[in-house]
């Protein structure tokens, strides 16, 4: 936190845009996703009724920045529509499910993963989920802390045993580790300049 500030993330004016971005950022940049959902404000399909009323190629078009558009146009109208019958679009009352059945119901939809199961449940719905990708396992097998099992549930149990079940503790900590490895931890570390190098066993044993 010293080093970096907080980071605010995730960047999105609803709820429904965070789940909607989840989706996008999947193998892509995220300046590639802002520029997929400002073509979706821009034409007004940014909600689950108007993705319903849109052709699956058309929403391909809108969100063609973030690449594997097909594929992901798939994806949000998959979405669209079992809000539609879980919760009739009410978010408020999708939200105020159980946080392991809303997690296994995410699952259950064609093109929704652990990691952006998590996404959704941390940062849309403020569920304590802590969320889990390369950029984590990165940073915490480099400082000598990845669990015995390198599998995704591991990880996310080292962190949820851990630390309070707190959604802002565990939003801020994500996205901590988020600019953490994009700025110094990268695939060719900046050890060097890392706050975490008198802790890191990679920095250490040379």
């Amino acid at each position: 936190m010293d080093g970096y500030g907080p980071q605010h993330w995730w960047p999105a004016d609803s709820p429904f845009e965070v789940m909607v971005g989840a989706i996008l950022t999947q193998s892509a940049a995220w300046g590639n996703v802002e520029k997929a959902i400002a073509n979706l404000k821009a034409a007004g399909a940014l909600s689950p009724l108007a993705l319903r009323r849109l052709s699956q190629s058309d929403i391909a078009c809108l969100i063609h920045p973030s690449g594997y558009y097909n594929a992901k146009a798939l994806k949000l109208k998959s979405l669209a529509d079992w809000l539609e019958e879980s919760c009739n679009d009410d978010l408020g009352q999708l939200f105020s499910s159980d946080t392991d059945y809303l997690r296994g119901q995410l699952l259950s939809l064609h093109g929704i993963g652990l990691e952006t199961a998590d996404s959704i449940l941390l940062y849309a719905g403020g569920k304590p989920s802590f969320v889990i990708d390369a950029y984590t396992r990165r940073i915490f097998s480099r400082l000598g802390l990845a669990p015995p099992i390198d599998s995704y549930a591991a990880y996310q149990a080292l962190f949820m045993d851990n630390l309070p079940p707190d959604s802002g503790l565990f939003q801020e900590y994500h996205a901590l580790l988020v600019v953490l490895a994009k700025t110094v931890c990268r695939r060719h570390p900046l050890c060097q300049q890392c706050c975490l190098n008198n802790l890191c066993q990679y920095w250490l044993n040379g």
